[in-house]
């Protein structure tokens, strides 16, 4: 049993290895491009559309409707990040309905890189709405007191995103091994399907996360910021 998939190896030439992790990340992008290709190449404006392109649709009209929900008054201009975001942690989960698939978030690597991807954007679109000035100030909010405890807590929030993400995966991961062993046919199905469930749930908090702290680094008014943090929590939870 892998409690990660960066533990299997596939080549390694001295320090240089190609193990699961980038694999199966390099397929779940793979399979996302190609499935971006497919389903647009015959995009249409007419009544008479295909269901793929009526599923795309309804899947943007809900990513959109989702960003403008977490505070969020442009949700177009996040939808791009956002929404790939979402993409990349759902596909990758969903994929490990077929057998020998490891989900690359079941990787710390991996779930710390996406975020580090969420704290980067967090004062790049913070930065661009208000300017740079505004931003920093804002970490003086609302005394210069609390500075240090704003810059801990955007280092903290950024942490938990990765390791909530990596736990709940590899909690799941083992828990099927676990049930294997006990009883090899009942229990394994039953899990796969609760944790297929479970990676669903992991993909949309994190995406509404992001949503929520890119809301709060854009928003100028700090008592909304404020009210976005304590309803991301209340999802979370």
């Amino acid at each position: 049993m892998h409690l990660s998939p960066d533990e299997i190896i596939y080549w390694q030439l001295g320090f240089v290895k190609l193990n699961a992790t980038l694999v199966f990340t390099w397929l779940v992008m793979f399979v996302l491009v190609l499935s971006a290709w497919l389903i647009t190449r015959n995009l249409t404006k007419n009544l008479t559309r295909s269901r793929w392109q009526n599923g795309l649709e309804i899947l943007v009209e809900t990513t959109i409707q989702q960003i403008s929900e977490a505070g969020l008054s442009h949700p177009k201009r996040y939808m791009g990040f956002l929404g790939s975001l979402f993409l990349f942690i759902a596909t990758a989960n969903l994929l490990t309905l077929f057998p020998y698939f490891e989900a690359p978030t079941g990787s710390l690597s991996t779930t710390i890189a996406l975020a580090i991807c969420v704290f980067i954007s967090v004062p790049y679109y913070g930065i661009k709405h208000k300017g740079l000035k505004k931003y920093l100030l804002s970490y003086a909010q609302p005394s210069a007191f609390m500075l240090p405890f704003n810059i801990i807590g955007e280092l903290s929030r950024t942490l938990a995103l990765a390791v909530r993400l990596f736990g709940n995966m590899m909690s799941g991961t083992m828990i099927i091994a676990i049930l294997l062993v006990i009883s090899p046919l009942i229990f394994p199905v039953v899990m796969s399907i609760l944790g297929l469930l479970t990676g669903m749930v992991q993909a949309y908090i994190f995406f509404v996360l992001a949503s929520v702290y890119i809301a709060a680094a854009t928003s100028i008014n700090n008592t909304k910021s404020s009210s976005l943090n304590n309803n991301a929590q209340s999802k979370e939870t």
